[in-house]
Order: structure tokens, then sequence, then C-alpha cells
């Protein structure tokens, strides 16, 4: 058996032998060729299941960041280092004290705004950045602020982008008092979200309490 063997692999090197040039170089080029294609093949399917990926995590914000990028690339590497900061981060839920305590501060904010708007929306968007610190996001800069919790909370990081806007613009001229009113919806979409991590939930779970109550009872 290692006697044919040997004499197969001698037939193969004089077969090889015999090729010309331009045989080889045909052979070696279909080679490549194939070896490209593979690789392009494995390429695009990583692109793809990563572009699929990240639209499904962030949703609008993908599309946004898209245009802002100009390049669909581009952006993807920056929602990816979004992802990497945040995954970095120690950001914890809310225990249910203080989740209740945080919904009462939006009560009283909110009550606030009948008397003094402005000062309505200063409290909101300071209850923003403290539930957002208790939950362990850094709060030093507003891009940063922003750029963090589109990584969770997504469906309304473009809320808080208007609502700052809005507050902003208030600082130097008078927008109005349906501008704040904008305002205070835009943050409370936001601050419930923070709250109670997605769901479409309000500020106060009207169902949570129900249940600790019926524990309580």
């Amino acid at each position: 058996m290692i006697t044919g063997l040997v004499i197969a692999l001698k037939l193969l090197r004089e077969r090889e032998a015999k090729m010309n040039p331009l045989t080889i170089a045909i052979i070696a080029f279909f080679a490549v060729a194939v070896i490209v294609a593979i690789a392009l093949s494995v390429w695009l399917y990583t692109s793809n299941k990563r572009t699929k990926r990240l639209r499904a995590d962030f949703g609008p914000e993908y599309r946004r960041v898209a245009r802002a990028e100009g390049d669909a690339a581009a952006a993807e590497k920056v929602l990816q280092e979004r992802q990497a900061r945040v995954k970095k981060l120690e950001i914890k839920p809310l225990t249910d004290q203080q989740r209740n305590e945080f919904a009462d501060a939006w009560e009283s904010a909110q009550a606030e705004f009948v008397d003094d708007p402005t000062a309505a929306v200063a409290h909101a968007d300071a209850l923003v950045q403290e539930v957002m610190n208790v939950r362990g996001y850094p709060v030093a800069d507003f891009g940063q602020r922003v750029a963090d919790v589109s990584v969770d909370h997504p469906a309304v990081v473009q809320n808080y982008r208007l609502a700052h806007d809005i507050a902003v613009k208030h600082d130097h001229q008078d927008v109005g008092m349906e501008k704040l009113r904008e305002a205070m919806l835009h943050y409370r979409a936001l601050f419930a979200d923070l709250l109670h991590d997605g769901g479409l939930q309000p500020v106060r779970d009207v169902r949570g309490e129900r249940r600790a109550d019926a524990r309580a009872a």
C-alpha cells in the first residue's frame, strides 16, 4: 500500500513537471479567485449581520447617526464604540424605593410647571441627570450623556436632545409656554424610560404599586 502511494505521488510530480507555465498560472489564478470570493462572502455576511444587529439595537438613532456621519460604515463604528464604552460602565437598575422617590420628585416638578414653567423645565433636566448618575452614567458632558444613554434607551434619546435644545434656547430668549410644555413631555419620556428600563411605562408604575400594596395587605 505504501509502495502504491509512493508511485502515485511520483506520477503526480511527473504530471506537474509536464505542465507548462501558462497552465500553472491559470490554475493559480483560479485558486486565488476562489479564496478571494470566499473571503468576500464571509466579510459580506459578517457586515450584513452587524448592520442588522445595530439597526435593531439603535432603531431611529442608527439612521440619525448615519445621516450625521454621511456613511454607514462610519456610523456603525461610532455606534459600536458607544456600546463598548457603556459596557465598561457599571450601569445598575434602580431599587423600588429609588424608583418611587424619583417618581415623587417628577410629580413635584410637573406640578411646579403651573406656576413656574422655567423652573419646572430646569428641575426636569436636573432630575434626568440625577437618575442617570444614580444608575451609573457619567453626567459631566451633555454630548457624552446622550451618546451613553442611546445604547440602552435608543427610543427616547432624541427626546433628550429636543428637550435640552429647548431648555438651552430658553436660557437666551423666551421660547413660549408651548415649547416649554413640549420640553417637559420630552424629559418625561426619557425619565420614565430610565426609571423602568423601557416598556413605555409611565413615570410612576401604577401596576407595580398595586402589586406592592397587595403584598402588604
